[in-house]
C-alpha cells in the first residue's frame, strides 16, 4: 500500500510517499481502508519532533481519518467488515491507504456523513467538547467566547456550544472567516486583528463579560482574555505556540480558573462519552464538519504548509 513515511523530524519536506506492507490485524485490532484523512495542526507539531508526544521514527503521520472496515481481529466485538467508521487515533498512522487501529480507537460514522466529514471529526470535535463541557463545565444560558472560530476546532466549538444553548461569540481575522463562524451558529463574531476587540466583546455582553473562553493561541491572548472574562469565568487553553508574561492577579481579581488540556491525556471513559455525543450530533445533523480544502495523499506536504500558513477556514483533508 501507499503511505506517507517520516524518517527524520523537520519541515513538511521530510514527508515521503512510499510503498509499505499492508498491516494485518489480530486480537482487538481493526484494519480500516482509508477514504479520507484529516490534517490537523498537531500533526505538524508532531512532525517537528518537539512535541511532548512526538512519535518514534520512522512513522506514518495522522490520527484522524474515515473509511470502511476491511478486516477485524478475533477479539473485536463492536465492528464488522464493511462498517463505516472514523478514527480517533491509529496504531500505524492514517496518511495511508490502510490503517491499523484498536477497536477503542474507532467510532461509527452515520450514513448521512461523508468520509471527508468523518476525517474532520475526532480532533476538532473531541477537543472542543472536552474543553467546553468536560473541563469548563459550560452550561445552557452561559456565554462562550471561541477564539479562531473559523478553524476546525473553532467551528466544532461553535456548533457544540450553540447546540447546548449557550450564547456564542467568535473571533476570526478575515471577513470570510467571520461569515463562516456565523453560518455555523455564532451570535456575534469579532475581528481578532482589531486591537480593541476584547473591549468590544465585553461591551457586547453589556459589561458582564463571557463565562467561558476556548483559547486557541494562549501565548498571544491569555493575558488579554481577562478583559473579556466575567467574574468566576473559566479559560481552557487548547492551543499555544510560545511563552507569555502573565500577571496572576488577573486570575485572582476575577476568581477565575485557567484549565490546560490535551486530548492525548483523556481516558477511555472520557473518549467513549465523546464518541457517543459525536455520533448523536452527526446523525441528527446538529454537528456539520466543514471541509474547506482537499489534497491527495501525494500532496500531503502542501497540506501541512496550508494548515499552518493559511487562514483557517474549516478542515483540511487528504483524499486517499
Amino acid at each position: 500500500m501507499k503511505a506517507i513515511v517520516i524518517h527524520e523530524y523537520g519541515e513538511p519536506e521530510v514527508m515521503k510517499l512510499e510503498e509499505v506492507p499492508t498491516p494485518e490485524c489480530s486480537g482487538n485490532q481493526v484494519l480500516v481502508k482509508i477514504e479520507a484523512a484529516g490534517v490537523n495542526p498537531v500533526d505538524t507539531y508532531l512532525r517537528t519532533g518537539i512535541h511532548a508526544h512526538a512519535p518514534k521514527l520512522p512513522y506514518t503521520p495522522g490520527k484522524d481519518a474515515a473509511g470502511v472496515v476491511e478486516a477485524v481481529g478475533d477479539e473485536v466485538s463492536r465492528f464488522n467488515k464493511g462498517d463505516r467508521v472514523y478514527t480517533a487515533d491509529s496504531l500505524t498512522g492514517t496518511y495511508a491507504e490502510y490503517s491499523l487501529c484498536t477497536e477503542s480507537q474507532l467510532g461509527l460514522l452515520p450514513d448521512n456523513a461523508t468520509f471527508e466529514q468523518g476525517a474532520g471529526v475526532w480532533t476538532p470535535y473531541a477537543t472542543s467538547y472536552r474543553a467546553l463541557f468536560q473541563k469548563a463545565g459550560a452550561q445552557k444560558g452561559e456565554t462562550a467566547l471561541i477564539h479562531g472560530a473559523s478553524g476546525g476546532v473553532g467551528i466544532a466549538a461553535v456548533q457544540w456550544a450553540k447546540n447546548k444553548g449557550l450564547a456564542v461569540i467568535g473571533t476570526a481575522s478575515s471577513g470570510e472567516g467571520r461569515e463562516l463562524a456565523k453560518e455555523n451558529g455564532a451570535d456575534a463574531v469579532f475581528d481578532h486583528a482589531n486591537e480593541d476587540h476584547f473591549g468590544d466583546i465585553r461591551e457586547y455582553t453589556g459589561g458582564k463579560g463571557v463565562d467561558v473562553i476556548v483559547e486557541m493561541l494562549a501565548n498571544v491572548n491569555l493575558e488579554r482574555d481577562f478583559e473579556a472574562l466575567a467574574m468566576f469565568g473559566r479559560i481552557v487553553v487548547v492551543g499555544n505556540r510560545g511563552s507569555i508574561q502573565f500577571t496572576p492577579r488577573l486570575a485572582m481579581t476575577k476568581d477565575a480558573t485557567i484549565y490546560g488540556m490535551s486530548l492525548f491525556n483523556s481516558s477511555q471513559a472520557v473518549r467513549d462519552e465523546i464518541h457517543a455525543a459525536i455520533f448523536k450530533g452527526l446523525e441528527s445533523g446538529s454537528l456539520r464538519p466543514h471541509v474547506s480544502s482537499s489534497f491527495t495523499l501525494e500532496e500531503a506536504l502542501a497540506a501541512h504548509h496550508a494548515v499552518i500558513e493559511n487562514k483557517a477556514l474549516g478542515k483540511i483533508v487528504l483524499t486517499i
